[in-house]
């Protein structure tokens, strides 16, 4: 597996207010959790959801979100997960390319923690392995951040000439091995 801290870049179409720059990686992975972490600096203007509680929900991109993309290598078919300051989660299956969105059960409910201290904040989230398809997985971890304004930022490992898309191959910049695997 290939770990690492990665830098998100922002998408130059939507420039942020104050967020100066964020970071993601995977702080853990074995044969029950993955566990993203994302750091945010230059967070005192970030709009953060009202907590909600843990449990499904849609449209959670329309304000400050977490998201993980996965797929297997070679596959069109990918997994989008969308994680909430509010501890809320959506999990959905895609066929294809931004195609075929179905909801994708999980075993239990995703673990969503935010803590925030004056220019930074870091989102935490574990994700049950037993509802992802198996390793290995091209991932795409990304950030959507609202700010005070309605200012909205889009950030990814890469962006693709055009509007803010997550779901381009361009994003999915980190690969991941079974646990254990050399």
């Amino acid at each position: 597996m290939r770990l690492g801290t990665f830098e998100l870049v922002q998408h130059p179409d939507h420039p942020p207010v104050a967020v100066s720059r964020i970071e993601a990686r995977i702080t853990g992975h074995d044969a029950n959790w993955l566990q993203v972490r994302w750091r945010i600096d230059g967070s005192e203007r970030v709009i953060v959801p009202p907590f909600a509680g843990k449990g499904r929900a849609d449209g959670l991109w329309q304000a400050t979100c977490f998201e993980v993309f996965l797929r297997n290598p070679g596959e069109e078919s990918y997994v989008e997960l969308n994680l909430s300051p509010s501890e809320r989660w959506a999990a959905y299956d895609l066929s294809g390319y931004r195609s075929g969105m179905a909801a994708r059960p999980m075993p239990r409910d995703l673990s969503c923690t935010l803590r925030s201290g004056g220019r930074m904040m870091i989102f935490d989230a574990a994700i049950p392995v037993a509802g992802l398809p198996p390793c290995p997985w091209q991932v795409a971890l990304t950030a959507v951040i609202v700010e005070e304004g309605a200012r909205t930022s889009y950030w990814a490992p890469a962006h693709a000439p055009g509007k803010a898309d997550f779901h381009h191959p361009a994003c999915f910049a980190l690969s991941v091995a079974a646990p254990g695997a050399a």
